[in-house]
């Protein structure tokens, strides 16, 4: 790091994947895995480097690539909300909103880390008041690899009233990192509403029915197919970056997304937790960036799904509760799970 702090970096293998991990942001940096033909590539995006990545996230406009997102994962209107008759003014770092936890969130420190049997554990204590949130947070993250899954589990406990949406914001493009845009990748969704926003993407607090609109992946659809469409609800986002409403509800883990690509034969699926699943197709890579290999990351390069819970929650009750007390412990898991075909 700049202050001579050393990161660890973490590398899990198992016959089907592969997987580099940071202690810099608890992030996701590699994802290897085969295609149909037996040919390994690594699937995500990202920096060539440590200082390029702490460069990119104290930068005016982070790209997230790969980290654990919080304490408070998408966008918080205002970067105000109110708890038991408390008001809380968040750090703004999206105009006039707070997103994914404000500059210094959880993606931009050094966690503790120490391996286990085919993962590694991260740990960090959230300080009271820090980015504005109230409670000091301990949160722990687990990453596993097992065969063609990679598991991630989240656990956190505060010592007052707090609000918390975690998440993982890693960049996909399955054809293999650097290799042209992801319109070609066809995307399910097990999700029949989705939460729509205003310009700001701030939740109206509707539950809208995707029926009709160009957010319908309900069956497998090319994601390039209506993502230029002139429909509100793309034009605004500029692309897809939209919150869907899992058809599942409940806290047992199922089924969110299939993603799958083409010209490889690669497949992702994605089971969770966690009640939404965030959609973001990459709308503001713009190819200021240098990744790997030192391709320039252009508009659309890489999608996230993004298991959550929804944008604005503290500030809609009619939303899934993102509220922990003390006492309370925090659970969710997410599974990206891969094969080809």
């Amino acid at each position: 790091m700049p202050d001579g702090q050393e990161v660890d970096l973490y590398t899990l293998k198992s016959e089907k994947l592969e997987a580099q991990i940071s202690a810099y942001g608890a992030a996701v940096i590699v994802l290897r895995t085969p295609d149909r033909n037996g040919n390994w590539e690594d699937i995500v995006i990202g920096p060539q480097d440590l200082a390029s990545h702490v460069a990119n996230h104290r930068s005016k406009g982070p790209i997230f690539f790969g980290v654990t997102v919080g304490r408070y994962a998408n966008r918080i209107a205002h970067g105000r909300f109110s708890l038991d008759g408390n008001t809380y003014s968040l750090t703004l770092n999206d105009g006039d909103h707070s997103l994914h936890g404000g500059p210094g969130g959880f993606h931009n420190v050094v966690w503790q880390s120490e391996p286990f049997a085919n993962g590694v554990v991260f740990r960090y204590l959230s300080g009271d008041g820090e980015e504005g949130f109230p409670g000091n947070l301990s949160v722990t993250v687990r990453y596993t690899v097992t065969g063609a899954d990679l598991k991630i589990e989240y656990l956190a406990k505060t010592d007052k009233p707090t609000v918390l949406n975690l998440t993982n914001h890693a960049y996909f493009n399955m054809a293999g990192a650097g290799r042209g845009n992801i319109l070609a990748h066809q995307l399910k969704l097990f999700a029949s509403r989705f939460t729509p926003g205003d310009a700001h993407l701030i939740p109206t607090g509707e539950m809208r029915s995707v029926a009709g609109t160009p957010l319908d992946f309900r069956k497998p659809t090319t994601v390039g197919d209506r993502i230029h469409s002139d429909d509100e609800l793309t034009r605004l986002a500029h692309g897809y970056d939209h919150n869907f409403v899992i058809d599942e509800q409940g806290a047992k883990l199922k089924q969110a997304a299939e993603m799958y690509e083409p010209s490889s034969g690669r497949v992702m699926e994605v089971w969770t937790t966690q009640p939404g699943v965030q959609f973001y197709t990459g709308n503001f890579l713009d190819g200021s960036f240098k990744g790997k290999n030192g391709v320039a990351y252009g508009k659309q390069t890489g999608f996230c799904l993004e298991t959550q819970h929804y944008p604005d929650s503290p500030n809609h009750p009619e939303f899934p509760t993102t509220v922990l007390r003390a006492g309370q412990t925090f659970q969710s898991e997410t599974i990206y799970r891969f094969s080809a075909r």
